[in-house]
């Protein structure tokens, strides 16, 4: 753990950053490939109707993929901040702590979602026409979904120990052969929606048994107990910190839910068909600034337990410059190419029209929303729960979901109302953030001052 220390707490934070989110942002795009291809084969072979049923699907993937980041986050970053402080002795029981809780989670979910399914996908809107397709696809993917949590558990513990191949080599099996199965049983076999929905728990088991199998080498060497333990001093600070990564997650799921119900009521199941081609690509632009993000949660959590706050200061805004440039240079991207990326998905010459004038709308504010996560990253890594937690619900759940009931409700504005919903709660949030931030940024500066004074004739801090 020496070497690891050493590492967050001496290395150039630029090349830090480089080294850290460059497997983070490979492990999102490579996690998000699943559903994407998942949609892309359905999409070409099934129609419209399949691309549905996967939508409505979406908002329980992402509540159990949320769940399984809550407990990932929370665990890295009280574990990086433990080790900051050299109390290894806890750093050991938080990872043991953490797995248990993970686990015993998704096993409980996963029994509860299929005894209950026709009725959960009914409350989430499903229609006579899409329900079958829904259904079909859940019953078998929620299988699979304590292996993907762990896969990400696991990912995220690696990463918080200096080790940054595990959750490419992982994700990248699955994903390969997810792609592989879902050709050969969507394609090939014709199994429709039946096929991608295996084709995707296969790969979620062996992409799991790759990072279970390095995490039990890392077990060993770090003196990690096996067993199950559940210590409520130790899994209450887990979750709270990682609180605002879940809300971050699922608000996606649940807001998805909303819109949909929305646009049934208004333009009809071509309202969700539309909403899930444009999700897929929409989904890929936030990647870039996760991955940057959360690679400077473990740096920044480190520093704060070392309370080098020189350090940790450069780290914010290193972080925050870094999060912009990447996504202004991807939305100049797909907004030059959208009617490109979204025929990728879908045959039909009226949904491709429909999509990419909604999907320009829904990311016309885009680059402005880097400040807004990587301030909710940094806020966790600081132990400040409540700011993070508010800073999570803040855009989606206090901004957009009413916002867009007002424009469609109110306003009559239809679909529009739900794409226009996008922009407007960007740029509010990221202003709020941004408000935040900076006064923030005023008690690390003095905080720093302190220490100048408490170290004089010392040698200062390293500001990289």
């Amino acid at each position: 753990m020496g070497k690891n220390n050493k590492l967050f707490g001496e290395e150039k934070i630029g090349k830090l950053l480089l080294r850290f989110s460059i497997p983070i942002i490979i492990s999102f795009l490579v996690s998000e490939l699943y559903n994407m291809v998942d949609t892309l084969f359905v999409g070409r072979s099934v129609g419209g109707y399949g691309i549905g049923g996967l939508v409505l699907v979406f908002p329980i993937q992402r509540i159990i993929i949320a769940l399984g980041v809550m407990i990932a986050v929370g665990t890295s970053t009280a574990f990086s901040r433990a080790n900051g402080q050299n109390n290894f002795e806890e750093s050991r029981k938080i990872i043991r702590n953490g797995f248990s809780l993970c686990s015993l989670i998704m096993l409980i979910l996963t029994a509860i979602i299929y005894i209950f399914s026709e009725k959960v996908l009914i409350a989430l809107g499903a229609s006579e026409r899409i329900l079958p397709y829904a259904k079909e696809y859940l019953d078998i993917i929620i299988f699979g979904s304590t292996f993907l949590t762990l896969t990400t558990f696991i990912s995220n513990i690696m990463i918080a120990v200096g080790n940054n191949k595990v959750s490419i080599i992982s994700t990248s099996i699955g994903a390969i052969v997810n792609i592989i199965l879902d050709y050969i049983l969507v394609v090939e076999f014709k199994m429709g929606v039946k096929g991608a929905a295996i084709a995707t728990v296969v790969s979620q088991i062996i992409g799991f048994s790759y990072a279970y199998y390095n995490y039990v080498k890392i077990k060993k060497e770090y003196k990690i107990p096996s067993g199950f333990e559940i210590d409520k001093k130790i899994i209450i600070p887990i979750i709270l910190v990682g609180l605002s990564a879940f809300i971050i997650e699922s608000e996606d799921g649940f807001l998805m839910a909303v819109r949909n119900h929305l646009l049934v009521n208004t333009v009809g199941d071509t309202g969700i068909v539309v909403l899930g081609v444009i999700s897929k690509v929409y989904m890929f632009l936030f990647i870039t600034m996760f991955g940057i993000a959360s690679a400077m949660q473990p740096i920044a959590a480190f520093n704060v337990g070392a309370k080098n706050y020189k350090r940790l200061k450069t780290v914010m805004q290193k972080t925050t410059i870094y999060a912009f440039i990447t996504s202004l240079i991807m939305w100049i991207g797909v907004m030059i190419f959208t009617p490109q990326l979204i025929s990728i998905f879908v045959k039909e010459q009226e949904i491709i029209v429909e999509s990419v004038k909604a999907f320009r709308i829904i990311v016309a504010a885009l680059p402005l929303v880097s400040i807004y996560y990587v301030s909710i990253f940094y806020f966790q890594a600081l132990g400040k729960a409540r700011t993070s937690i508010f800073l999570s619900i803040s855009k989606q759940l206090i901004l957009t979901i009413p916002i867009s009931i007002i424009l469609v409700k109110v306003f009559n504005l239809g679909a529009m109302g739900v794409w226009l919903g996008y922009p407007i709660s960007d740029i509010l949030a990221s202003i709020g953030a941004y408000i935040l931030i900076r006064e923030e940024g005023h008690e690390l500066n003095l905080k720093i001052e302190k220490a100048k004074t408490t170290t004089k004739g010392t040698i200062p801090f390293p500001s990289n």
